[in-house]
């Protein structure tokens, strides 16, 4: 299973409803909004078949959203 930590800088004010909102969908683990450069960050997991593209592309689509930076988990050898 893959896995990666998402950080995401969000419109002024949003950070919570944003972190909210993308607890809700499939493939996130965990979603907290935070302080500092960037304004939530998400764990996700990709299922082998799909990977983790589904997982942050539904991230990217929620309202509020202005940039994403995947950092993704290596998986061991």
């Amino acid at each position: 299973m893959a896995q990666a930590y998402i950080l995401i800088q969000t419109e002024v004010g949003k950070a919570t409803t944003i972190a909210e909102r993308i607890r809700q969908l499939p493939g996130v683990v965990t979603a907290e909004d935070v302080v500092g450069p960037y304004d939530v960050v998400v764990r996700i997991d990709g299922r082998a078949d799909s990977g983790l593209s589904p997982v942050v592309a539904g991230i990217q689509q929620v309202a509020g959203v202005t940039r994403t930076l995947m950092c993704e988990v290596p998986t061991p050898a």
